[in-house]
């Protein structure tokens, strides 16, 4: 049986990208693949939530920039008003949170707390199927949106 997660996702934008800086701060992760991941404890009742903005499909990151410095390049570019490496939608699709290490929360509660946290509310949430997504994105090398899959799972929102 498959696994199915409460999930918030917000399309990728200047806003979330200067929220998540403000808010959250650095990363506690960078992939190679342009991921970049926050853990916090501030899902419902306490509950560890994985803040990670995905990449876009096909994702290349810009030359010069490492996956460690390219958010906090973009960043430093919006808030200076400097050209930024590439274009924010041309590196990410947008934000998702979900609950880590199999801790149960439901949707509209998960909402509220990542509204909370984030200052800006979700484009969507409801529950998803991470394995299918993951298998889906390896299968295609990358070339498909996880932010369009996850949209797709709660209902073309």
């Amino acid at each position: 049986m498959t696994e199915r997660v409460a999930s918030c996702v917000w399309r990728v934008s200047p806003e979330v990208l200067l929220a998540l800086d403000e808010r959250f701060g650095d990363p506690v992760d960078a992939y190679v693949n342009g991921s970049q991941v926050w853990l916090r404890d501030d899902g419902p009742a306490g509950a560890a939530l994985e803040w990670r903005l995905h990449p876009v499909a096909g994702f290349r990151r810009p030359p010069g920039v490492g996956p460690y410095d390219l958010l906090e390049t973009v960043v430093y570019a919006l808030r200076a008003g400097e050209p930024l490496p590439a274009p924010i939608e041309s590196l990410w699709d947008g934000l998702e949170a979900f609950p880590c290490y199999g801790d149960e929360v439901e949707p509209a509660p998960l909402a509220a707390a990542c509204t909370a946290a984030l200052g800006i509310p979700p484009l969507a949430f409801g529950v998803a199927d991470h394995d299918g997504i993951g298998d889906a994105w390896e299968r295609s090398g990358g070339r498909t949106s996880v932010l369009d899959a996850l949209l797709e799972q709660f209902g073309g929102s």
